[in-house]
């Protein structure tokens, strides 16, 4: 399965404070809003949202159908796709995509430690 681009979203209690320590560990803001309390940090090839009050835990994010500069891949697993794949290996969602539909959507699951696990297809 291809899952696209990797990154960690991080529930952060002080966005500047984090936006701050990230950038002097080297990375910069890529993408997000700081006004709506979010940013998307950048160092290389190393993806870091920082998400003030919008989520209780970090989840690991996989965005099919991108790379890491938020460029649009040519050839890519569809969430449903992949949703589907995990699914036949017996894991259960939390948040499942329709998968009647095409185009954005995106479902989570849990691992064993309670990590979240976002695959979150833009296109």
């Amino acid at each position: 399965m291809k899952l696209g681009a990797f990154s960690i979203s991080l529930s952060v209690k002080d966005i500047i404070a984090s936006k701050a320590f990230y950038e002097n560990i080297g990375f910069t803001v890529f993408a997000g809003d700081l006004s709506k309390n979010y940013l998307i940090m950048k160092n290389g090839n190393a993806l870091v949202g920082l998400f003030q009050g919008m989520f209780e835990k970090n989840i690991l994010t996989f965005n099919p159908g991108w790379d890491e500069n938020a460029q649009a891949l040519e050839q890519f697993d569809d969430v449903r796709t992949i949703q589907k794949a995990i699914k036949s290996n017996g894991l259960s969602m939390v948040v499942e995509a329709d998968e009647s539909t095409s185009g954005p959507a995106s479902f989570i699951v849990v691992d064993p430690d309670g990590n979240p696990l976002m695959f979150d297809q833009h296109r």
